[in-house]
């Protein structure tokens, strides 16, 4: 729903979405996320007021305001994550347009954020994440392209990148030494070790590649010598998971959570991985404590002789 909403508003929201995709190294994704709840709130405003939310009433708000937008969402049955993920983003917006208007948004950043269970990582074990790799290279019937396919894989097990991140390399990172710069989520740039059994698996999909590799084109290549999809990573991984007969949670980002999950488990350091993954808060980086945790409970229950 996007009814009547006020020039002003409009403008403010642009000049916002403007100041946080130039000076709070967003994404392209989470603006246009920002952008769409924002819009959503300032929407819902104009109809539970009948007329349309200039700057004056957005300063206005008050807490019945934000309990019946909350309640609003809830009936649309929006689930309880999506909703802190829409407030986080009002609240955002709301702590620039306060600042920058000069009142005291008060009610809007006083509203609780609905609680919700945050889902774990689900990663692979170690002999899943090996056989995952050596199976997702046996899904297309050109050498040259399971190797591609094995030797992205590889560097998602390997060095913990995200799928954009390992097709977002380009010619000028080859030959690949023993680290890699990565330029990742808010343009953040981290040195990632790259192991030898990833150079290998690169240097066997390059032997193969029929296209050259100039420094401004993309390493992995589709079938007709544009930049690979994700897509394709993902469907080849899910041929390659049911042929395994792992659960649906087996996705390429798992892999990058088996990364993170398997270092740890060796005795890694929590910050060291975290800059090793490129995540913003060191929060993110915990859920795989917690993951660690249900695996040595799991092991103590197996194994403890006074267990069960």
């Amino acid at each position: 729903m996007t009814l009547d909403i006020s020039q002003a508003a409009r403008h403010a929201l642009a000049t916002w979405l403007d100041h946080t995709r130039a000076l709070k190294d967003r994404s392209d994704n989470t603006v246009t996320a920002y952008r769409a709840d924002v819009m959503d709130f300032i929407s819902f405003l104009t109809a539970h007021h009948a007329e349309p939310q200039g700057l004056a009433p957005l300063a206005r708000v008050t807490t019945s305001d934000m309990r019946a937008w909350m309640a609003h969402l809830r009936g649309q049955d929006i689930a309880p994550r999506s909703m802190a993920r829409k407030l986080s983003a009002v609240k955002t917006f709301y702590r620039w347009l306060a600042e920058r208007e000069g009142f005291e948004p008060t009610a809007v950043l006083a509203t609780r954020s609905p609680k919700f269970q945050k889902k774990l990582p689900r990663p692979l074990t170690e002999d899943a994440a090996r056989a995952m790799i050596d199976t997702v290279e046996l899904q297309t019937q050109d050498s040259w392209q399971g190797a591609r396919d094995a030797a992205v894989t590889t560097l998602l097990y390997g060095c913990g990148l995200r799928i954009s991140e390992a097709l977002g390399l380009k010619g000028r990172d080859l030959p690949l030494t023993d680290s890699l710069r990565i330029l990742g989520k808010g343009k953040k740039e981290r040195l990632v070790p790259v192991l030898p059994i990833a150079r290998r698996a690169v240097e066997s999909y390059l032997t193969l590649c029929p296209y050259s590799m100039s420094p401004d084109e993309a390493v992995f290549r589709g079938a007709r010598g544009g930049t690979l999809n994700g897509r394709h990573i993902a469907k080849v991984t899910e041929r390659a998971r049911m042929q395994l007969g792992l659960p649906a949670t087996a996705t390429p980002h798992a892999m990058r959570h088996s990364f993170a999950t398997h270092l740890l488990q060796a005795g890694g350091d929590l910050r060291a991985i975290q800059e090793l993954l490129g995540h913003a808060s060191l929060s993110t980086t915990q859920s795989y404590t917690a993951v660690d945790q249900v695996h040595l409970m799991q092991v103590y229950e197996a194994c403890h002789p006074k267990a069960g």
